[in-house]
């Protein structure tokens, strides 16, 4: 069975996929913008030293979240 966790608790080269996305209004659009929807696969590329950004890969694209953003963001089938 797939249990979900936030994404912020994947680790350095982890890749998961998303199932839930509980932000609202402009934010939850501009992650969807970038490519952040259920069933998309993303790869913790880096996490800082303090756990307060994290640097993801979804698709082509790279980009920065802070602790809060991916706190958003239930995954599931980590690996």
């Amino acid at each position: 069975m797939n249990t979900m966790t936030l994404l912020s608790a994947c680790s350095k080269g982890g890749i998961a996929t998303i199932a839930k996305i509980n932000a609202t209004g402009p934010l939850k659009q501009r992650l969807i913008s970038f490519g952040l929807m259920k069933g998309a696969e993303v790869k913790m590329l880096e996490c800082a030293l303090t756990n307060s950004t994290y640097e993801i890969k979804v698709g082509n694209m790279s980009l920065a979240l802070r602790k809060e953003e991916a706190e958003l963001i239930e995954v599931t089938n980590v690996r």
